[in-house]
């Protein structure tokens, strides 16, 4: 069975960092959901629980970055993107210091604790602040791929991380590059951009509509900043169709990002949006709160036949 995502990013974490003496993680108090904890217990003398203070730890992260730490911060996305907004913007984005933002929880991920711990709006805000790159793995293998890369990349990043487990879609040996999808099912009749665990739920959806004669391919834009403009515009000329899929608010994240680049290059081919339609969801089990809120496989597959119906 696949790991949970966070406990996938805590021991990459741990891997990864734990002989680097650049490598700071910091935590509000939240290392047991996060999973920062595995690297607090290995390396306990560079972890640091700032407590319920996510604006001063991500201001605090800055000044370790620029004096050569690589500092992790860690916290609920909703709380990350917004609460430790403002040092974010300042100092990641105005002023480029290298710092690295992981949002635990993202999306419904957080499905009991409701609308106040869901974060449907964090890839707008961030992809939103310059110099920041936005990135949302869809599986363990990539998790692993994304803290070596923000340890080895000096840039401000936030990385977007959920509480649950994704299924498995890549090989333990998969390459990715920052800034260029991945079309791990290919089609012929529309394309599924999706991203995190829409890209497990778009291969299902995938699945379901073969079975009916309809050829989806399916591309996991893992990087939302900076985003592979040459595989989006790739995909309409060659499918002729566009579905965004993300566990998102539709407005401001993938699916904003795919169709400013089809408008900007002048790609005249129908495209929808799937993700959460511009409203906070409610309290409940995580497959059921995909169902309701249009995140399942079969919401992905009657977008897909919207756009056929177009093309």
């Amino acid at each position: 069975m696949a790991k949970t995502i966070r406990d996938a990013y805590g021991e990459a974490l741990a891997a990864y960092g734990k002989d680097d003496p650049r490598v700071v993680v910091l935590d509000a108090d939240v290392s047991g959901s996060t999973k920062s904890s595995i690297f607090g217990k290995v390396c306990p003398e560079r972890f640091l629980n700032v407590g319920i203070a996510e604006a001063n730890m991500t201001a605090m992260a800055a000044g370790l970055a620029s004096v050569g730490k690589i500092p992790f911060v860690n916290t609920f996305a909703v709380f990350l993107t917004s609460i430790g907004l403002a040092p974010a913007r300042v100092f990641g984005s105005y002023s480029q210091v290298p710092i690295k933002m992981v949002g635990a929880y993202g999306g419904l991920s957080d499905a009991f604790d409701g609308p106040s711990h869901h974060s449907l709006e964090d890839i707008a805000v961030m992809r939103a602040l310059p110099n920041f790159e936005v990135f949302v793995p869809c599986d363990e293998t990539q998790v692993r791929w994304l803290v070596k890369y923000a340890i080895d990349t000096p840039k401000p990043m936030y990385l977007r991380m959920s509480r649950d487990a994704f299924p498995d879609v890549y090989p333990a040996d998969a390459p990715f590059e920052a800034g260029r999808g991945c079309i791990v099912r290919d089609g012929r009749d529309a394309t599924v951009i999706a991203c995190g665990l829409m890209v497990s739920n778009a291969l299902a959806a995938a699945s379901l509509l073969e079975r009916e004669g309809i050829s989806v391919r399916v591309v996991d834009m893992f990087c939302i900043k900076p985003i592979d403009r040459e595989l989006i515009v790739r995909c309409a000329a060659e499918t002729g169709a566009i579905v965004s899929a993300e566990e998102h608010n539709i407005i401001g994240g993938l699916g904003s990002a795919v169709a400013e680049v089809l408008a900007a290059e002048n790609c005249r081919v129908p495209m929808a949006f799937a993700g959460v339609n511009d409203r906070h969801a409610e309290c409940g089990p995580y497959e059921k709160l995909q169902e309701k809120y249009g995140l399942s496989a079969g919401a992905v597959a009657a977008k897909v036949k919207s756009v056929l119906a177009c093309k």
